[in-house]
């Protein structure tokens, strides 16, 4: 293996993934907006970046993000945490900080696309207000994406309560969570009707078996109107004034009112006064300014072992593991890292949490409660109790505990229960041959004759593999079905229209599960499809496949199709990698090449080697540089003259990618500096001109490119991949950011003709071979390779593999499906 060439010696700068300037308790000069801080569009990226793309296990992950506390707050931080390393001096402390300002906690580690590993991965519900406000007579997509996960989750739930004994805790529970909880208590007891709680129709019946269908284009039933989600409630005056005076108390910032509202409801006055540690729902609020809240509040009444303290330290270790992908935590990682915020008894503090209902406790692949047919071993002796079976625990392994927030648990084992069902009710004896004969490749005809006997197929494969699925969908449409294929974003859309020819077969994921695009539902409710083929399926989290898969009817057929190699996704869970590691269904590799000097670089990454192309065209270029200022200079040149010039290709369509938001060479600056350079403006729009490209992110988990065409009273008016969008003044701030330049997360499902990719000297802790594999494969004509990182270039190629992430799903297939369910093929 050689190196690219032209490499410079790098610097040992600090990393290049800094945390995007986010609001904390105390204001400043970067400080919240009235309206609270709400997740930003530097608040998605994919979990890879925030582990800075190296492997590592969750207890290393977990005691950082303690350990690291005060080192990576600004000096104001530190010195006010210095002021609290004894837990009552801790308590002691201010919420708000000498200036006011802090890191924002959630850093760039949360969702992909949209920038989740850069940022904050808000829950669905959370979520709710960041979709478009597009024309008022109809929802979003992102809109309706949230209600189908709201009311997936809700069936979970209910379908857990039915099962589950009455919760005699719970106290410590707020907002939909103690809701939920006082609905189970009431229906269990007999008070009340489950339907008294919930404001949603009632649950579709069981679709019927799977039947013939009829020619899709004359049997197609007409679309349904999509479902009214209510919009999110404004904070009444009351509540909010409420929330400032109990914050006022503690010496919090009143600029926290609205968000801590948005969190915690109307009551959330009441809740923080009695629990004010709740605080920490609050994006950008540390353990230490809760700690500081909660003494002025609560005087002597508090300490660091508090179960009120110590249950919602526990959530938020889940919720900032969320963000780096995983479902689940090693119970072991949690106590380590509660002894980190000075709890003294971790395991008490743990089994509190799951009493309170704050998370889940699990053994190694599944619950770690004992199953009811664990009684029922060994026979009763004389005194009535059982005689344990005395090989039974030197035969036993050790058993992991993990710990989970249930909306991930109740995902994963909904989208487990939802794939066994696809796999075993699908029509395994369907003659697909003919249609296989007619392929255009040997990859494609071995992919149709695997979908025509398997309801879940896994197909895998670079670029030009896309053209498989895409036959797929034609044959299948061929011979009468209803099928379709689905992407990650628009311009995933548009390559998969034009390979199959048929705009009517191609549509994103969350336009078909808006309604709106795709074939509508049956009158079951379900999607009205036959064959669903997913494409880059890697950006699937859990939540949204389980959301999916409820949709699809039994007999229905799927295939997730994606390449193993980019980045994973977005929100938590690894569905696709599971899926393929678990071996629940038939596999299909393909065996068709990536053309050119670009393909042939990315598939020497995908195998961890960093190989010289022979690039006669200029297809790729390496420009060395030597700092990070150089670096910014040379990605405008390029993308402003030496790219158009040599190939003909206009600076709107060519993408620049780089490591992460902070730094001399992150997004802002590179941003910053192409705006200068492509169109330059005093920014009279929010810090937004017509003309400038844009990617705006209507919900955590998307990032979507765009144009900013005008503004008025309703907010930004957008052009995004040819369809309008308007965004709220209120949400311009939290939701779009200049798009000249993204991560490689957010770029993930999308390729533009050309890619300039810029790797500083500060990089090389953001460098993994997915990051590697994922940003030279964003350009279709051309690679520019901006490099200033030396050696640490094909180290991560080489050694720096995925960062794991810790997952339920995989054992749940397994303990699902039969083990020889997928055999591998192609």
């Amino acid at each position: 293996m050689t190196a690219l060439p032209g490499e410079t010696p790098g610097t040992d700068d600090a990393p290049a993934e800094d945390a995007p300037a986010a609001p904390a308790p105390g204001g400043g000069a970067d400080g919240p907006s009235p309206d609270g801080p709400t997740a930003g569009p530097d608040a998605a990226e994919a979990p890879e970046a925030a582990a800075g793309g190296a492997a590592g296990a969750d207890a290393v992950d977990v005691v950082a993000e303690a350990a690291s506390a005060s080192s990576a707050e600004p000096p104001e931080a530190v010195e006010e945490s210095a002021k609290t390393e004894k837990p009552s001096e801790a308590a002691n402390s201010s919420v708000a900080s000498a200036d006011g300002s802090a890191a924002e906690e959630t850093s760039e580690a949360s969702a992909d696309g949209s920038d989740t590993a850069e940022g904050s991965a808000d829950d669905s519900e959370t979520a709710e207000g960041s979709a478009d406000a597009a024309a008022a007579a109809e929802l979003s997509e992102a809109q309706a994406e949230l209600a189908a996960q709201r009311e997936l989750r809700e069936r979970i739930e209910k379908r857990k309560a039915e099962k589950a004994a009455p919760i005699s805790a719970g106290g410590g529970l707020s907002g939909t969570a103690a809701d939920l909880l006082a609905a189970v208590r009431a229906v269990e007891s007999g008070e009340k009707a489950g339907t008294a709680f919930f404001a949603r129709t009632a649950p579709a019946p069981a679709p019927a078996p799977a039947s013939p269908r009829p020619d899709p284009a004359s049997a197609q039933p007409p679309r349904p109107a999509v479902p009214e989600v209510p919009a999110q409630q404004a904070a009444s005056p009351e509540a909010l004034e409420a929330v400032r005076a109990v914050l006022a108390q503690g010496g919090a910032p009143e600029a926290l009112a609205r968000p801590a509202v948005d969190a915690l409801g109307e009551q959330a006055a009441e809740r923080l006064r009695t629990d004010p540690w709740h605080l920490l729902t609050v994006s950008g609020v540390r353990p230490e300014q809760a700690d500081g809240f909660a003494r002025a509040l609560l005087g002597s009444e508090c300490g660091p072992d508090d179960g009120r303290r110590t249950a919602a330290l526990v959530g938020r270790l889940l919720e900032q593991a969320a963000l780096r992908g995983h479902t689940a935590l090693d119970a072991a990682a949690v106590r380590t890292a509660l002894a980190g915020h000075a709890v003294r008894d971790p395991d008490a503090a743990v089994l509190n949490a799951v009493e309170e209902g704050v998370a889940l406790l699990f053994g190694e692949g599944g619950d770690a409660e004992p199953d009811e047919t664990d009684a029922e071993d060994g026979e009763p002796d004389e005194d009535g109790e059982r005689e344990a079976d005395p090989t039974a625990d030197a035969d036993a392994a050790p058993v992991r505990m993990f710990l989970g927030l249930d909306r991930y648990a109740l995902a994963e084992e909904s989208l487990a229960d939802g794939l066994a069902r696809l796999v075993n009710t699908c029509e395994k004896t369907a003659d697909w041959t003919e249609a296989a004969a007619g392929a255009p490749s040997p990859s494609a005809a071995e992919l149709i004759r695997t979908v025509a006997s398997a309801g879940l197929v896994v197909h895998s494969g670079g670029e030009a593999a896309r053209a498989e699925p895409a036959a797929l969908i034609a044959a299948a449409r061929g011979l009468g079905l209803r099928a379709v294929g689905a992407a990650h974003s628009e311009d995933g859309r548009r390559r998969l229209a034009s390979a199959t020819g048929d705009p009517a077969t191609a549509v994103t994921l969350a336009g078909l599960l808006s309604g709106a695009q795709g074939p509508g539902r049956d009158e079951d409710g379900a999607l009205a499809l036959d064959l669903l083929v997913v494409l880059d399926a890697p950006q699937l989290d859990v939540e949204g496949a389980a959301v999916l898969v409820e949709a699809l009817a039994d007999g229905a057929r799927l295939v997730l199709s994606g390449d193993p190699g980019v980045l994973g996704s977005a929100g938590a869970g690894r569905v696709f990698a599971d899926v393929l590691a678990a071996r629940a269904c038939p596999q299909v590799v393909s065996r068709t090449p990536d053309p050119g000097p670009i393909g042939e670089l990315v598939s020497g990454i995908g195998i961890g080697e960093l190989n010289q192309v022979d690039a006669p065209g200029k297809e790729v270029v390496i420009v060395p540089v030597r700092d990070a200022g150089e670096a910014v200079h040379r990605t405008v040149q390029l993308v402003a003259d030496s790219v158009p010039r040599a190939f003909s290709i206009p600076a709107e369509e060519t993408q620049v990618i780089t490591v992460g938001h902070g730094g001399a060479a992150g997004t802002r600056a590179l941003n910053e500096a192409l705006k200068q350079r492509l169109n330059p403006g005093p920014g009279r729009f929010g810090g937004f001109d017509p003309g400038d490209r844009v990617v705006h992110v209507p919900a955590p988990g998307r990032a979507v490119p765009g144009v900013v065409r005008s503004a008025d009273g309703e907010g930004l008016h957008l052009d995004c991949g040819g369809a309008p969008v308007v965004v709220p003044q209120e949400r311009v701030e939290s939701s779009v950011r200049h798009g000249w330049a993204l991560s490689a997360h957010q770029a993930a499902g999308m390729r533009w003709p050309a890619a300039v990719v810029v790797l500083p000297g500060d990089a090389a802790q953001g460098l993994s071979r997915p990051w590697v594999y994922t940003a030279f494969g964003r350009g279709e004509r051309h690679l520019s390779v901006v490099h200033g990182a030396d050696r640490a270039l094909p180290h991560a190629v080489a050694e720096v593999p995925a960062q794991e992430r810790t997952t339920r799903l995989r054992p749940l297939l397994e303990a699902l499906l039969t083990p020889d369910a997928g055999s591998p093929t192609g």
